[in-house]
């Protein structure tokens, strides 16, 4: 499937030739290169496997050495693989490069949403809150739990306090405002999980 790994920039906004303001957010995507291609032969399925983002090499373990030694395309931080469509073919060492893309292509987006921390259920869950008088003691809790007698205790599943983000997102059918290749920067239209710096991944899209 057609994809590539990237860093989530940031966002700003952009006019059309008609004048109507587009928001967007830019992504510096690639370029990545093959470390591995997987067929079905060997590995039971076809799939590719990326590298992004250059690594010391102090910092990498033997294993990993070993692997990137082999096809010589340098250290790197991020390996992702990526399933292949029928007739797509990959050579170890490619380099795959943001031109993949073209204005007008709807793409999903995935990356990990910011993290909140601890958050009560009125922010985690979109609770109501209680009554707001000065008698109340119960303003901004969860309410009732369960039952008291059967089965006396909270279920399983039930929606609490807890900790809020810091999960893997997809925002699907973006379309692709711009693609600048010198630059390796992708133009989406609207926003995208994580915080500036987080790591991204554009695919086409699965339902457009």
């Amino acid at each position: 499937m057609k994809s590539i790994l990237g860093k989530k920039i940031g966002m700003t906004q952009i006019f059309t030739e008609d004048g109507t303001v587009v928001p967007v957010t830019v992504v510096e995507a690639g370029p990545m290169f093959v470390t591995q291609v997987k067929t079905v032969e060997t590995d039971g399925y076809n799939a590719i496997q990326c590298g992004y983002v250059d690594k010391k090499e102090k910092k990498v373990t033997k294993p990993l050495k070993g692997h990137f030694d082999k096809v010589s395309v340098g250290y790197k931080r991020f390996v992702r693989e990526f399933r292949l469509n029928e007739g797509e073919t990959f050579e170890t060492g490619q380099e795959i490069k943001v031109d993949l893309f073209a204005e007008g292509d709807k793409v999903d987006v995935i990356g990990t949403s910011k993290g909140k921390g601890t958050q009560g259920a009125i922010k985690r869950w979109n609770y109501g809150r209680g009554p707001e008088g000065h008698g109340s003691k119960s303003h901004r809790v969860a309410g009732a739990r369960s039952a008291g007698t059967y089965p006396g205790r909270v279920l399983k599943g039930r929606k609490a306090s807890g900790k809020t983000g810091n999960k893997k997102s997809t925002v699907q059918n973006l379309v692709v405002v711009k693609v600048d290749v010198e630059k390796n920067l992708i133009l989406v239209k609207g926003a995208i999980p994580g915080p500036k710096g987080g790591l991204v991944t554009i695919r086409e899209a699965v339902k457009r």
